[in-house]
């Protein structure tokens, strides 16, 4: 059989002895010791009673050490259950926040997306002239045309008296030319009269 270590004989007086207080050899030698007292027929010695009660006392006093072990157990279990809720109620509301901090950064991002459009907008913005040059540009544009349409009404009027005086140009040319021929036809009526007078 091979040599008991020191762990293995430790492990099995623990078994034993419940806690280790030695309460269970305690408890049986009492019990021995009140079966023998029973049995014996003469009276018991005093020592013997004064150990009994001795060792009741101090199973008593093992007994409510015990229930306060238990006792300080039972509310170290409620103080570890309250301990557990506020850890789960601050598991929950880390959730939530982390939650919150990725909206809070979807929003962050939108926004910097945002400024950085408009930034390239301001940019682009700049390369043209400003409302107020590009409205003097437009009126300067308007007088111009204005001008040009004048310019234009006055041509038009100009072209429409040129052509009325061309045409009553036409007009007395044809008229002096219709002259002219109605001239050389006399002219011509006149001469061929004349032969015939001085041959009579």
């Amino acid at each position: 059989m091979g040599a008991v270590t020191d762990d293995e004989v430790i492990r099995k007086r623990l078994l034993i002895d419940g806690d280790g207080a030695g309460d269970d050899r305690r408890i049986n030698v009492l019990l021995k010791s009140f079966t023998k007292w029973c049995s014996s027929p003469g009276p018991s010695e005093e020592g013997f009673t004064q150990k009994m009660l001795s060792t009741l006392a101090q199973c008593e006093f093992s007994m409510g050490k015990t229930l306060m072990v238990y006792d300080m157990n039972l509310r170290e279990m409620e103080n570890y259950e309250k301990i557990y809720k506020n850890i789960e109620q601050n598991i929950t509301s880390a959730h939530e926040k982390i939650t919150e901090c990725k909206k809070e950064i979807q929003r962050a991002k939108r926004i910097r997306k945002n400024r950085q459009e408009y930034d390239a907008l301001a940019k682009v913005i700049q390369l043209h002239p400003d409302r107020h040059e590009t409205l003097k540009q437009l009126e300067a544009l308007d007088k111009e045309l204005q001008q040009l349409s004048n310019t234009k009404d006055n041509v038009d009027a100009k072209l429409e008296l040129r052509k009325k005086q061309f045409h009553v140009l036409l007009s007395t040319i044809q008229e002096l030319q219709q002259t002219l021929d109605n001239d050389e036809k006399s002219d011509d009526d006149n001469n061929q009269c004349s032969p015939a007078g001085n041959s009579e």
